[in-house]
């Protein structure tokens, strides 16, 4: 007769039982998933800036990927500059507000909490291109931005709806600046651009405001008039700085909670 096979216990036979990393689930799409699930933990400071990364059979086996996908997602979040990675070192952990490059916007947008004053100063910088921007569009392309300025008559109410035509004309603008560096930088922060214009066009004066600035801004692109595009952007985005702040303040009573 022939026995079953058996297996003792680590238990049972008196060795120590090995300790082997968690192991999760596999993903869908096991790349992003680990990209993704890496900078949400890096925004959320669960990683300190300087310090080495976990091994990474740990930090693969805990999102369910193999150690080459791992390795392919850390590459990319160093391109990004959320991470440092050194052949035969462990992986060093930056600090994304001095080394990270563009992506960090949109990886902020989708996973992290936007620090306060972080949205002012994005309008700061804006407050500064904008009127760039919207000067060599008029100067280059005055008929494409007066034909879609022209659309800003049907706009309504719905925050939504304002968002969408608000960066349709500032990447439009960017666009025909001719300086593809505007349009990176826009698209950079274009998620969190998308999160944060809901609740400023909420305000019935923000939505006043920029009505008032596509108007006086379809007329300097009927003028051909790019030196008034550029001051009329300027004063709308030093509005905005304005009609932001309350806003803001609501945030941070509402994290406070």
């Amino acid at each position: 007769m022939v026995r079953p096979l058996t297996s003792t216990s680590p238990a049972a036979s008196g060795r120590p039982a090995l300790r082997r990393p968690a192991v999760a689930a596999a993903p869908r799409r096991p790349g992003a998933h680990a990209e993704r699930e890496l900078a949400s933990a890096l925004l959320a400071g669960r990683f300190a800036p300087g310090a080495a990364l976990p091994p990474e059979r740990e930090l693969a086996a805990a999102r369910g990927v193999t150690r080459p996908t791992l390795r392919e997602a850390l590459k990319k979040l160093d391109r990004d500059g959320f991470v440092s990675v050194r052949h035969g070192l462990p992986t060093r952990v930056n600090d994304v507000w001095t080394e990270g490059g563009l992506n960090v916007l949109a990886a902020l947008a989708e996973h992290g909490e936007v620090p306060r004053g972080f949205v002012k100063q994005l309008l700061e910088v804006r407050e500064v291109l904008a009127p760039a921007y919207a000067r060599e569009a008029v100067r280059r392309e005055p008929a494409r931005v007066a034909a879609y300025l022209a659309r800003a008559a049907s706009l309504g109410s719905d925050p939504a709806e304002w968002t969408e035509y608000d960066w349709g004309l500032h990447r439009l603008l960017a666009v025909a600046s001719g300086n593809p560096v505007y349009v990176l930088i826009l698209n950079g922060f274009r998620e969190l651009f998308s999160r944060m214009a809901r609740l400023y066009f909420e305000r019935p004066a923000a939505r006043a405001a920029s009505r008032a600035f596509y108007a006086s801004l379809a007329e300097a692109a009927e003028a051909r008039d790019a030196a008034r595009a550029a001051e009329v952007s300027r004063d709308v985005m030093s509005r905005s700085l304005r009609l932001w702040r309350p806003i803001e303040g609501k945030l941070a009573r509402g994290r406070s909670r």
